[in-house]
C-alpha cells in the first residue's frame, strides 16, 4: 500500500466515475463505467480493479478511497428505506403532518405534500416532558418506551427508531435516556436521537432530519459493509472516506452515524473542486455547473468558497416549489438541482410541448442509442443524431453508441406526434434541456443576489460541457471553463476534500457579557470535541482548523442570520453585536442598532489539511494523436438551423496557448465541449479550455 496512489469514486445515476491520483509525480488517470442500479457497490468495486489495472498497479497499492454517493437521496425519493418507528413527546405526535402550516401554492385546490417516512401509526407518543429552559416538568416513563418499542417490533417489525423529544437541543437527558435504554432492550434496532444529529431550533427541521436519518441507516450501514468487504476481497487495505453535503469527508463510522449528512454526497465534490479552479484562475465570482445522465446541478462560489446553508428541501412534489418538500436541518452546500441530464427521457407532455425529464433512464435500460433495452428517447439520443457526439468515440471507444436506435426512438414518441422532422425534434429537446437548466440558474441567482453577467462558468460532468456553452448563452455569461479532465471532475472533486465534521448547538443567549462567557465556554469545548473526531479519523492535530459561525437575529424575531467569526478572542459584546448589524443591513438593506439581539445557535466546523497540493495534474491518456485536429463532423448549428461541418479536435493534444474558433468540437474520453459559431477557445498552461461566449 502506497499513500501516494488516492482514489476518487463519484457514483451517478447513469455512470460510476473514478480519479486514480498519484501525489508523486501528480499523474491521474481516469475510468468510467455505467452503474449497477442494483447494488451500486459492485460498479465501485470492478471499476476500482479496472483503474488500477490499467496503470499497471492493484487495489492493495491504494492508500485511501474517497466516495461520494446518491445513496442516501435515492432511498429517500423512492422510498426503500426501513420501517421505522418515532418515539415523541406526549401530544406531539402529529406534528410531522402539520408541517410548516404554509401552502406553496395558494391557488392549487388539490396541493399535495410529500408523505412523513413515518407514518401516523409508528409514531408514538411517549410521557416525559422539559421546559424550553431544560427544567423537567415531567419524569422520563422508561417502562412507557418499552411497551411502545416492543409492540413495534412485535407487530411492525420496525429496524430503526427516531428518538424526538421537545427542547431536547436544550437539553437531551431525556432522549439520551431513552436512547441508551432501547439500545440496550433492543439491540438490533438503530437509534438516532434529535438532540444528536443536528441539534437545531424548531422541532419540525430538526424531527423530519432525525426521521430521515433513522430511516436510511441501516440502508447505508448495509452497503457500506457490502462495499469495505468487496474491497478487502480485492486487496484494498487502505483508508476509505465518503464525501458529505458539506464539502468534507467522513469516516465509515460517522456516516454509519449521519447518514442523512450524505444528502448531496456527490454534487458537493464538484462544485469544492470548482472553488478550487476558481481560486486558481483568479474569479471572484463561479458558477459551478455539473450535468451527468440524471440531474444538473447548480452552485455559486464567492471568493472561493461555494455558498453553504443548513437547510434543504428532499423529495419535492414540485421541483421549484420552497415547501413542497421533505426540511431537512445539516450543513450543505447551497446548490440547486434540476432533473436534466444526458439519460432523461423526452416526451410530448399533455400541452403537445417537448418536455424534458425529471425521468431518467439510467443506466438500466439506459439510453435508446446504448443498446441495452432502452426504447425512449433521451437527451443523450438527441445529441448523437445532432452530431455532437461521436458513435465510435464514446466513452474513448469502448461502448459503441446506436445512432439509428436513437433516430427510431426520437421518431416514434416525439417527431411523429408533433409532425416535426427528425432533426429538428432532436434540437428542440436539446434546446428545451439547456433553457430548463438556464431557468433553474436564474432562479437560484435570483434567490442568492448574484449577477450571472459577472459570473463565470466552469462546466464539468458528462454532459456540462456538451452543454454549457449553450446554458452560458442563455444566461448572459461571457466566459466557460471546462477543467482538465471535466468528464469526471467531481471524482477529482473527492480527492480535494478535507476531513471535515460539524456541530450545532442550540439557546437563547443574549448578547451581553454573561451570554458571551457561556458561548466562548460553550464554543471552546465544541472545538475540543470536532478536533477530537478528526484527529481520531487520522487528521494531524496541528493542521486542524475551525470556522465558527453565529446564528443571530432581533429579540423577538423570528428567524435568523449567520454571522461568521474569526474564533474565540471575536467573541466580545460590541463586535458581535457590529457584526451581526453588518450582515443584517447586507441581507435587508438596513439595520436596527437600539434594538437588543440574541444568539440561537452556534456551529463549530473543524477542517483537517486538504490534500494533495492544488488542482494542477497531468492525465495520463494513451494513444493521443500528434495533431490533435482529428477531422471534421457535420452537426447541427442553431444558426444556420442545419447541419454543417465541425472541426473536431482531440483534447488530449491541445497544447497551451491553442487558440480554436467555433463551430468545433473537442472531444475527450469522458465529454464532449460544444463550441458554436461565434465562440472562441484558448488552452490556459494548465490545459483547462476557456471559451468566451459569441453573442
Amino acid at each position: 500500500m502506497s499513500e501516494h496512489f488516492r482514489i476518487g469514486v463519484d457514483i451517478g445515476g447513469t455512470f460510476t466515475d473514478f480519479t486514480l491520483f498519484d501525489d508523486g509525480d501528480r499523474i491521474a488517470r481516469t475510468h468510467k463505467r455505467l452503474t449497477t442500479p442494483d447494488d451500486p457497490s459492485r460498479a465501485v468495486i470492478e471499476g476500482t480493479g479496472a483503474i488500477t489495472a490499467e496503470a499497471g498497479l492493484s487495489p492493495a497499492d491504494v492508500g485511501t478511497i474517497v466516495h461520494g454517493t446518491t445513496l442516501v437521496t435515492n432511498a429517500v425519493i423512492e422510498r426503500r428505506g426501513v420501517s421505522t418507528a418515532m418515539l415523541v413527546t406526549k401530544g406531539f405526535r402529529d406534528l410531522l403532518d402539520i408541517g410548516a402550516e404554509r401552502r406553496y401554492d395558494l391557488f392549487d385546490l388539490t396541493i399535495a405534500f410529500p408523505k412523513p417516512v413515518v407514518p401516523r401509526a409508528l409514531r408514538i407518543e411517549v410521557p416525559g416532558r422539559l421546559r424550553y429552559d431544560g427544567s423537567e416538568v415531567e419524569a422520563l416513563d422508561l417502562s412507557a418506551v418499552e411497551d411502545a418499542v416492543q409492540r413495534l417490533v412485535d407487530t411492525h417489525g420496525i429496524r430503526s427508531v427516531a428518538i424526538c423529544f421537545l427542547h431536547s437541543h436544550v437539553d437531551a437527558r431525556h432522549e439520551a435516556a431513552a436512547a441508551d435504554f432501547v439500545a440496550t432492550r433492543f439491540p438490533d434496532l438503530s437509534v438516532s436521537t434529535s438532540s444528536d444529529i443536528f441539534p437545531f431550533v424548531r422541532e419540525l427541521g430538526r424531527w423530519t432530519t432525525t426521521t430521515l436519518n433513522a430511516y436510511v441507516q441501516p440502508v447505508v450501514d448495509r452497503y457500506l459493509n457490502r462495499l469495505e468487504g468487496g474491497l478487502r476481497q480485492a486487496g484494498f487495505a487502505g483508508k476509505l472516506l465518503v464525501m458529505s453535503s458539506s464539502g468534507g469527508t467522513l469516516t465509515p463510522a460517522m456516516a454509519r452515524r449521519y447518514p442523512v449528512r450524505l444528502l448531496e454526497s456527490g454534487p458537493a465534490a464538484g462544485a469544492l473542486m470548482s472553488a478550487r479552479h476558481g481560486s486558481e484562475l483568479g474569479l471572484d465570482s463561479v458558477l459551478s455547473f455539473d450535468m451527468g445522465g440524471t440531474t444538473a446541478k447548480g452552485c455559486f462560489v464567492r471568493g472561493g468558497r461555494p455558498l453553504k446553508r443548513y437547510d434543504l428541501e428532499v423529495a419535492r412534489i414540485h421541483e421549484f416549489r420552497q415547501g413542497s418538500g421533505l426540511t431537512v436541518k445539516i450543513p450543505v452546500l447551497d446548490m440547486i438541482e434540476i432533473g436534466v441530464g444526458g439519460g432523461s427521457i423526452a416526451q410530448v407532455d399533455d400541452r403537445g410541448l417537448i418536455a424534458v425529464g425529471p425521468v431518467s433512464a439510467g443506466a438500466e435500460p439506459g439510453p435508446a442509442c446504448y443498446k441495452r433495452g432502452g426504447a425512449r428517447p433521451t437527451l443523450t439520443d438527441a445529441n448523437l443524431l445532432l452530431g455532437y457526439l461521436d458513435a465510435g468515440s464514446f466513452l474513448g471507444g469502448s461502448m459503441r453508441l446506436d445512432p439509428e436506435a436513437a433516430r427510431i426512438a426520437m421518431e416514434k414518441d416525439i417527431a411523429a406526434q408533433m409532425g416535426v422532422e427528425v432533426m429538428r425534434t432532436a434540437f428542440g429537446v436539446r434546446e428545451v434541456a439547456s433553457e430548463s437548466v438556464a431557468r433553474a440558474f436564474r432562479t437560484h441567482a435570483a434567490e442568492q443576489g448574484v449577477d450571472l453577467r459577472k459570473s463565470v462558468m466552469v462546466a464539468f460532468g458528462g454532459s456540462g460541457p456538451l452543454h454549457g456553452a449553450r446554458v452560458a448563452r442563455k444566461l448572459g455569461v461571457s466566459r466557460l471553463v471546462c477543467p482538465n479532465g471535466s468528464g469526471v471532475m467531481s471524482a477529482f472533486g473527492l480527492l480535494s476534500s478535507p476531513l471535515a465534521y460539524e456541530v450545532v448547538r442550540a439557546r437563547r443567549l443574549a448578547l451581553d457579557e454573561a451570554g458571551v462567557q457561556i458561548l466562548r465556554a460553550e464554543l471552546a469545548a465544541m472545538m475540543e470535541d470536532t478536533t477530537a473526531v478528526l484527529v481520531a479519523a487520522g487528521a494531524p492535530s496541528g493542521l486542524i482548523g475551525h470556522v465558527m459561525r453565529l446564528d443571530m437575529r432581533y429579540r423577538g424575531q423570528g428567524y435568523e442570520v449567520e454571522v461568521e467569526i474569526d474564533g474565540l478572542d471575536a467573541c466580545i459584546p460590541v463586535p458581535l453585536e457590529q457584526a451581526f448589524a453588518a450582515v443584517y443591513a447586507r441581507t435587508f438593506g438596513l439595520a436596527f442598532p437600539d434594538q437588543p439581539a440574541e444568539i440561537v445557535n452556534w456551529k463549530v466546523e473543524a477542517i483537517g489539511p486538504a490534500p494533495g497540493n492544488g488542482t494542477h495534474y497531468r492525465l495520463s491518456v494513451e494513444g493521443a494523436s500528434a495533431s490533435a485536429l482529428k477531422g471534421h463532423r457535420q452537426a447541427w448549428s442553431a444558426d444556420a438551423e442545419a447541419m454543417v461541418p465541425y472541426a473536431v479536435y482531440d483534447r488530449y493534444a491541445l497544447a497551451p496557448g491553442t487558440k480554436i474558433d467555433g463551430p468545433a468540437l473537442i472531444e475527450e474520453r469522458e465529454s464532449t465541449c460544444v463550441l458554436a459559431t461565434g465562440d472562441r477557445l484558448s488552452v490556459d498552461p494548465h490545459l483547462n479550455l476557456i471559451i468566451d461566449i459569441g453573442v
